[in-house]
């Protein structure tokens, strides 16, 4: 072997050796979502107005997002203003419900799924109408915040030295979110 072939056979080799281990370098990625910046993208989504049966104006407003590590589902907080339409009267309160956070590759975001309201408390109205009410409250939040993005990345935040990449996995933390990220293939 002459050693202009073996100067091209080291060479090769040597780019071989770097584009290999090129590849291992772009590898999975962990992101971390703190709650500070989760609770920021909520609260661009609101305040949502609804009405409820025809018979009540809804509005929420005021999301306060809590990260519960331990069932591995978030919680929200809200302040609720309910009205008839038909009379000058309202009613505040709040609305405490829980949800699980998933992952929505076409929409690229992390949203809220599986609501449930844990509690909904109105100030000023009397028991069986705050009870059906609260009944009614279930049904609405699960139609206002099925699937509502909590966190939407930026195409920006997918590409990483020219690679794709796709949330595959999430995990709650005290205070945070972290997101695995993966090359797209």
């Amino acid at each position: 072997m002459t050693r202009r072939t073996f100067g091209k056979a080291a060479l090769a080799l040597a780019g071989g050796g770097l584009l290999a281990s090129c590849a291992t370098v772009i590898g999975p990625r962990r992101v971390e979502l703190s709650q500070s910046r989760l609770q920021a993208g909520l609260e661009r989504r609101f305040p949502l107005r609804n009405r409820m049966l025809e018979l009540f104006d809804v509005q929420l407003t005021r999301p306060r997002l809590a990260i519960m590590p331990e069932t591995d589902r978030v919680g929200l907080s809200l302040d609720v203003s309910v009205s008839p339409p038909f009379l000058r009267q309202s009613w505040n309160g709040s609305l405490a419900m829980s949800g699980h956070l998933v992952l929505d590759n076409v929409r690229n975001a992390v949203v809220l799924s599986a609501t449930h309201v844990d509690s909904f408390d109105v100030e000023g109205m009397e028991g069986d109408r705050a009870r059906d009410l609260g009944r009614a409250a279930d049904l609405l939040v699960n139609q206002l915040m099925r699937d509502m993005p909590v966190y939407t990345f930026r195409p920006d935040d997918l590409r990483y030295a020219g690679v794709q990449f796709i949330p595959t996995r999430l995990e709650t933390a005290p205070g945070a979110l972290f997101v695995t990220l993966e090359p797209a293939r």
